[in-house]
């Protein structure tokens, strides 16, 4: 037996392999999740209205956009629904 470079136990040989095998499949982790990120966040977010026609006097304090359509909430506590295709209002919501 050489007296330099011992025989290492199987315990510490499977703990090695062990943790190698971990330190892979964390690495390979790590890189998926940043592939998905980057592939989810390179997304384009919704299309915008480029212009709104807003009432005479009002001024936009919120907006949203659903499927085919998109609202404005005004200074004048009304909801306006618009079609998100011809942009003409569809609805008003007064709030109470």
């Amino acid at each position: 037996m050489d007296t330099d470079n011992p025989d290492e136990p199987a315990n510490l040989r499977f703990l090695r392999r062990m943790v190698t095998v971990l330190t892979v499949v964390m690495i390979g982790g790590v890189l998926v999740l940043i592939f998905v990120l980057v592939t989810r966040l390179s997304d384009q977010g919704p299309t915008m209205p480029r212009s709104i026609s807003l009432p005479d006097g009002s001024s936009a304090q919120a907006f949203t956009q659903g499927r085919g359509w998109y609202a404005v909430v005004t200074d004048a506590d009304e909801i306006l629904i618009f079609d998100q295709l011809t942009g003409e209002l569809r609805q008003t919501i007064p709030i109470e």
